[in-house]
């Protein structure tokens, strides 16, 4: 080994060697154990929430395939529809090349292949380095042949069972990319904007209760008025009820509409008076349809006004109930523009009655950049409701459980209110919809043209052409568990590794990706009874990782922390081109840059793999979002070295050293410290395997943390000192045999979380335990052996434990240097407390550095002294002669006054009520701890003056 921790020089070649010798295929043998990754988009790179994710599964993996386990973690990423079209537009618009229009559909397509083919594996590459553990044999593409077919299956069979349909109903519209998007594309921002109060004017002469002849409704998007059909007021509110019943003479377009009666006209709220649009806004929608209001749609599908409008009913048929006419002056105006010529004529026509300042939430589409427009479309869409009951009964009879289970709830309420999935997407890039058109618009569904003519007995003659949409990308990733082990064929895989044990994800999407897992699964995946087979057992969901602010993550706010450079490093300068390099504001570059400077004025140091593994590790607590935070990952990173350190330790005084190994090893005698070592070890292990198997991985991590650098490193390598310098034969090779024991063992239950220091040390450790040196990743995982833990020997060493703490406690408090050897006297000692100085004590003054240990009698007076309690025992250290008593107060007297000072000036500060109003109550927090910091340390100060004036 060398002599200095270095990630960099060792990650890589592992990682190479373990992907070429195929140590992450399913072994064949033992119980099955899968993992579905959750198929990044192929157009992404690694950032936090998968070095997050990937580590937790890649840990599963790994204790599982040591376990014994036929394990698979099954690799593969998503087409992504909307991003991988995008970056090749944008690619085509960078090189002058064609646009997508002039490609034509097929070579455009082409054109996506051969980015992907170049450009498309930057993630999986990523992942690698970070040390995943999948099968990259079995890597699978959601637009690879097998689950393009399985898509064309899953298709044509709900659409058999009529389980999918095709209609006319609202959805999100982005007018840039042209193509409905899912909610979860949807990014909604808090924006300053402003309510339009309208009045309408009553039809027949009617009057409100206060004899006013119109309403007034508000709205925060006047162009919309043009396509209503209606005005709600609620049925208990007295100022409107007479008027349910009764017409509005809707301006601008002398359309006559209905005044309905509705629960979601809020009386506190605004006016009181809704206007209805129920082909321009959701919740317009569903009041339409309990009134049976027509839907007039106004808009193109680039969000201009149209000229002449579209009038459907509430089925989404074309319509007569009112005419198409619109004015002629909004003709092709933009939306916006349209805006400002709407509220200018309303104004005009003396029918603007206010304008008031409102925060609204706008959405945005996540990839197109623009105001998502709701807007009436023809899609394909899946009858979920029947699918949904039996996904739901899955998790209420415990066939799939949440970890933790409060995410039940969210994924109960969800799957109670589901609506239909709106499948279809108008974009190119995708798996196209299998549905063929004649002429007439008549549809055919089958998996090929030609099988569509076959069942439907169509001549050669008749002219079909297939729909041009594609299908949402959340269909053909619904199918994962199951496609990519090969369904539709009944493979054997499907039957060894289906159901899956576990899905990470996170509480994002439980809706658009696990809800509807469940759902595909249990419909089409049946086991030998005929039973709906769900997709997997448990769903882990993670919370998501903020940064040490506790802010979301973004690029828009400069504090993304790429997983990759806490791995490697990264210089102030090329972080800050990182994070400002291609921002178009200057102001928030300039606030990004300073804010960067701050936080890593000499950049980023480079950490390795496995410290950020362990961080992220240590900080999963279940559910919860994390703050992350570089002071852990620097700890952990010294972690490794303590652990690089301990090791090579335990190599310099057993390798070429009999320990004990082989067929006729020598006499082992072990000492108390080699029995408490192997106990505390083996409590280790049975601690932390609970932890695993209960998905807490931050107590796992501690777990290992704490035996490590605490028992392992702190105690028992300097325990074994006195043994390996002066002890005989038998008592050395027992201690070499313990270290090497120990040392093995731990690397092994380590490497779940640590691969590749593990990997590295056990190379050098293995063969000394007799163990060959294949790799770490195939041999057993450590049980608990109880018969390994000998309680008595545990309870002595942690008694002596103390008495030593006890000795450094007074050495550090009086300033003693650790050198000094000190005469100890013990008052009150029990039987115990004899047999462990008697069987210990040339060991303990060793440790301690004793010059003589003194029981006292009974009515034994001692002199001045510094004291401390372990058990009833009373350690008392005679400090006359120690300490140079006038220095020693002057110096507590000099630390009294200045701890003096800063206390006032803290609790000056928490006093002042300007301070505490504004300063952030972490801010506050951190003052009242250093607060009491400082009255605990005044507070010792001061039992140290009264020890020494003792003197």
């Amino acid at each position: 080994m060398e002599k200095t921790y270095n990630p960099q020089n060792i990650e890589q070649d592992i990682y190479q060697k373990w992907e070429e010798k195929g140590h992450f295929k399913p072994s064949g043998e033992g119980e099955s154990y899968c993992i579905m990754i959750p198929p990044p988009n192929v157009t992404g790179s690694l950032h936090m929430g998968h070095a997050f994710q990937q580590t937790i599964m890649d840990a599963l993996t790994r204790y599982k395939r040591m376990s014994g386990n036929n394990t698979l973690w099954q690799v593969g990423t998503d087409h992504a529809g909307i991003a991988t079209q995008m970056v090749v537009e944008r690619k085509l618009a960078a090189e002058n090349g064609p646009t997508r229009q002039e490609l034509g559909r097929d070579a455009f397509i082409d054109k996506i292949w051969d980015w992907k083919a170049h450009s498309g594996g930057t993630i999986t590459n990523q992942m690698r380095r970070l040390g995943t553990s999948v099968d990259w044999e079995r890597e699978r593409f959601t637009m690879d042949d097998g689950l393009s077919e399985a898509v064309k299956e899953v298709f044509v069979r709900l659409y058999k069972d009529d389980l999918i349909y095709r209609g006319k109903r609202l959805v999100n519209w982005d007018p840039k990319l042209l193509t409905a998007i899912s909610d979860l594309e949807v990014e909604n921002k808090d924006k300053k904007g402003h309510m339009w109060h309208f009045r309408y004017p009553l039809a027949d002469g009617a009057k409100t209760a206060d004899g006013k002849d119109y309403l007034v409704v508000a709205t925060t998007r006047p162009e919309t008025m043009l396509g209503d059909t209606g005005v709600a007021v609620n049925p208990n509110d007295e100022r409107y009820k007479d008027l349910i019943g009764k017409y509005i003479d809707l301006p601008l377009v002398n359309r006559r509409i209905p005044i309905v009666g509705d629960d979601h006209a809020d009386m506190e709220k605004g006016t009181g008076c809704v206007k209805i649009t129920p082909a321009h806004d959701f919740n317009d929608y569903e009041v339409g349809k309990r009134h049976q209001l027509p839907m007039i749609n106004i808009l193109t599908f680039n969000a201009d006004i149209r000229s002449e409008a579209e009038v459907y009913n509430t089925n989404g048929e074309a319509s007569d109930a009112y005419p198409t006419d619109l004015p002629t002056e909004f003709h092709g105006l933009e939306r916006f523009a349209a805006r400002k010529a709407i509220v200018a004529k309303f104004e005009a026509l003396g029918l603007l009655d206010e304008v008031k300042d409102h925060d609204l939430t706008v959405p945005y589409g996540d990839r197109g950049g623009v105001v998502i427009e709701p807007m009436l479309t023809d899609q394909w869409y899946v009858r979920v409701a029947p699918l949904a009951k039996t996904a739901t009964e899955a998790v209420a009879n415990g066939d799939i459980e949440f970890v933790p289970k409060q995410y039940e709830n969210m994924y109960n309420s969800w799957m109670r209110d589901i609506q239909d999935w709106c499948i279809s997407r108008q974009l190119w890039w995708g798996h196209r919809i299998p549905a063929w058109y004649d002429e007439q618009g008549n549809v055919y569904v089958g998996r090929t043209e030609a099988e569509v003519r076959s069942e439907n007995n169509l001549a050669d003659d008749i002219k079909l052409s297939q729909d041009d949409d594609v299908l949402d990308t959340w269909f053909s990733s619904a199918l994962w568990t199951f496609s990519t082990l090969g369904w539709p064929e009944n493979t054997e895989d499907l039957k060894t590794f289906h159901p899956t044990d576990v899905l990470v994800t996170g509480f994002d999407i439980i809706f658009f990706w696990v809800a509807r897992m469940i759902m595909m699964t249990m419909h089409f995946i049946k086991d030998e009874n005929n039973k709906p087979q769900v997709p997997f057992k448990k769903v882990y969901v993670t919370g998501l990782i903020r940064d040490d602010e506790g802010n979301k993550m973004s690029k828009s706010k400069g504090n993304v922390i790429d997983p990759l450079d806490m791995i490697d490093g990264i210089s102030l300068e090329d972080l800050l081109e990182k994070r400002t390099g291609n921002m178009m504001q200057p102001q928030l570059a300039a606030k990004i840059k300073k804010q960067t400077e701050k936080q890593f004025p000499n950049g980023i140091e480079a950490h390795g793999t496995d410290a950020l593994r362990f961080t992220l590790a240590a900080l999963a607590s279940t559910g919860r979002d994390i703050n992350w935070d570089m002071k852990r990952l620097e700890g952990y990173r010294n972690f490794c070295n303590k652990l690089w350190n301990a090791s090579r330790y335990v190599l310099m005084n057993t390798e070429e050293q009999d320990c004990g190994f082989g067929d006729s090893p020598g006499e082992m005698t072990f000492s108390l410290a080699d029995k408490w070592i192997m106990g505390q070890y083996q409590n280790t292990i049975k601690a932390y395997r609970d932890a695993m198997d209960n998905y807490r991985f931050d107590i796992a991590a501690q777990t290992l943390y704490e035996f490590t650098w605490n028992q392992f490193c702190d105690w028992y390598l300097e325990l074994t000192k006195p043994v390996l310098f002066k002890g005989n034969e038998a008592q050395q090779r027992g201690t070499r045999h313990t270290l090497v024991t120990v040392l093995e063992s731990l690397l092994r239950l380590m490497h779940p979380i640590m691969p590749f220091i593990t990997e590295t040390i056990w190379q050098s450790v293995a063969p000394l335990a007799n163990r060959q040196a294949n790799t770490i990743m195939n041999q057993a995982y450590p049980e608990f052996e109880s018969d390994k833990v000998d309680t008595q020997a545990m309870a002595d060493l942690e008694w002596l434990k103390s008495f030593i703490l006890a000795i450094r406690t007074v050495r550090g408090e009086m300033d003693i240097a650790p050198s000094k050897p000190l005469d100890v006297l013990l008052r009150n000692v029990s039987e115990d407390d004899q047999r462990r100085l008697d069987e210990n004590q040339t060991f303990l003054s060793a440790m301690a550095k004793l010059e003589s240990i003194t029981v006292l009698t009974e009515n034994e007076q001692a002199p001045a002294s510094a004291a401390s309690i372990l058990g009833d025992m009373e350690i008392l250290i005679p400090m006359a002669g120690l300490i140079d008593k006038d220095a020693e107060l002057a110096r507590i007297a000099k630390a009294l006054e200045k701890i003096e000072k800063d206390l006032q000036r803290t609790a000056g500060k928490l006093q002042n009520e300007n301070f505490v109003s504004k300063a952030p109550p972490a801010v506050i927090e951190k003052e009242q701890a250093k607060l009491a910091e400082m009255e605990s340390t005044k507070a010792k100060l001061i039992a140290q003056q009264e020890e020494i004036n003792a003197i």
